[in-house]
């Protein structure tokens, strides 16, 4: 839990804030599959990817707040371009805001890096 900057109230905070000047090219964590790229409501402008079955669990990565997107529209490999950081949609900065989750589940990223 953590005090949200912007509705000012308690909330779950999941995943973890990566600072980086707006601009800054992110790169896919793994290969897999865009499953959704564009308006995230507070997410900001978000790519969703699919990593399939990894460990037992369906594995997703989510990269969110970034000024720009690039959408393949299909496959993506580990370390090609995303987007670039941003801060839009619930954002108070610049920053990449990475989660990963497993069978929809947010969990902390730190288990898959």
């Amino acid at each position: 839990m953590r005090w949200h900057p912007i509705l000012h109230y308690w909330r779950l905070h999941s995943g973890r804030d990566y600072a980086a000047g707006c601009g800054t090219p992110i790169y896919a964590a793994a290969d897999g599959t865009i499953v959704s790229a564009g308006w995230g409501g507070g997410y900001g402008n978000q790519v969703v990817i699919s990593h399939g079955i990894q460990r037992g669990v369906s594995l997703a990565t989510t990269y969110n707040h970034m000024s720009q997107i690039v959408d393949y529209g299909g496959s993506i490999r580990r370390g090609q371009l995303v987007g670039y950081v941003g801060t839009t949609g619930l954002s108070t900065g610049c920053h990449l805001h990475f989660e990963t989750r497993e069978n929809g589940t947010p969990v902390d990223p730190r288990n898959w890096l």
